[in-house]
C-alpha cells in the first residue's frame, strides 16, 4: 500500500483508499493491482512514461471510468459500487478536475465559465456573484470578466479553468498535465497559482505530469510503470 506523506494521518478522514485496482482494455492491462492511500490536504504527483496508466488511474479516481477489479473508496464511498447519478453528484461538488486542454465553453464569458458549476447547484444569484468575483480576483482575471475564451491566451484560459474547478471548494483536485499546453514561463506561473489556491482551500491535490518541475510542487512523488504504482 502506497501512502502519501501527509503529516497527519487519520484513517476516518481519508480522501482515497484504493486496494487491488485493476483495469484492462482487451488483452492490455492498464492498471495492475494498484493500492494507495491519500489523506486530506496532501499533494501527490504521479510520474511515468506515456501509456503507463497514469491518466487511467486519475479517471478512475475521478469517477469518469470504472476499474474491472478492486476497491476504490472516496471519503468512505465506494465509487466502484455507486450509481452514475451519485458519482455525478460527487464530481459536481467534491471532485474537481483540471486538464491539459482547457475545455472552456466558447459561447460563455470568463465570468460565466467560472460560474457554470454553481449554476448546477442551488445557489442564489448573490452567492454566485460573490464567489465568482472572489475566484476571478484570485486568478487575476477580474479585468477580463466579459472576454470570451477565443480572446484569451493559453495561460489566461488555464487560469479560468482553475477558477472554475475550485469554485465549488472541492475535497480533491485531480490535475492531468495542467501545464502540458503552456510554455515554461506560463507553466511555472500556473503551477504556483494552482498550489496557492488549493492550499488556501485546504483541498487535496493529485497531479499527473511528465515534468519534474511540476512534480516538485507536491509533497509526495509516486511513479507508474506497466500499470503498477511505486513510491
Amino acid at each position: 500500500m502506497i501512502s502519501d506523506s501527509s503529516p497527519t494521518k487519520d484513517e476516518s478522514s481519508m480522501i482515497y483508499q484504493v486496494e487491488g485496482l485493476s483495469k484492462s482494455y482487451g488483452a492490455y492491462k492498464v492498471l495492475d493491482q494498484v493500492c494507495l492511500e491519500v489523506f486530506p490536504r496532501s499533494s501527490v504527483a504521479i510520474m511515468g512514461p506515456s501509456g503507463s496508466g497514469k491518466s487511467t488511474l486519475l479517471h478512475c479516481l475521478g469517477g469518469v471510468d470504472r476499474a474491472d477489479q478492486g476497491s476504490l473508496l472516496f471519503e468512505g464511498n465506494n465509487l466502484q459500487q455507486m450509481g452514475e447519478e451519485a458519482i455525478a453528484s460527487l464530481r459536481r461538488e467534491r471532485i474537481a478536475s483540471i486538464f491539459q486542454f482547457f475545455y472552456l465553453l466558447p459561447t460563455l464569458t470568463v465570468s460565466e465559465n467560472i460560474a457554470f458549476p454553481l449554476m448546477m447547484q442551488h445557489h442564489t444569484a448573490a452567492e454566485r456573484n460573490e464567489r465568482v468575483q472572489e475566484m476571478m480576483q484570485a486568478v487575476a482575471m477580474d479585468h477580463r470578466a466579459q472576454a470570451y475564451p477565443n480572446q484569451l491566451s493559453g495561460g489566461e484560459q488555464q487560469r479560468v479553468a482553475i477558477a472554475r474547478a475550485l469554485i465549488m471548494r472541492p475535497s480533491v483536485v485531480l490535475a492531468d498535465e495542467p501545464t502540458g499546453n503552456l510554455d515554461r514561463k506560463n507553466g511555472e506561473s500556473i503551477l504556483e497559482l494552482m498550489q496557492q489556491l488549493i492550499t488556501r482551500q485546504s483541498s487535496t491535490l493529485i497531479l499527473v505530469t511528465h515534468s519534474k518541475e511540476a512534480a516538485a510542487v507536491c509533497r509526495s512523488l509516486w511513479f507508474m510503470e506497466d500499470g503498477q504504482l511505486h513510491s
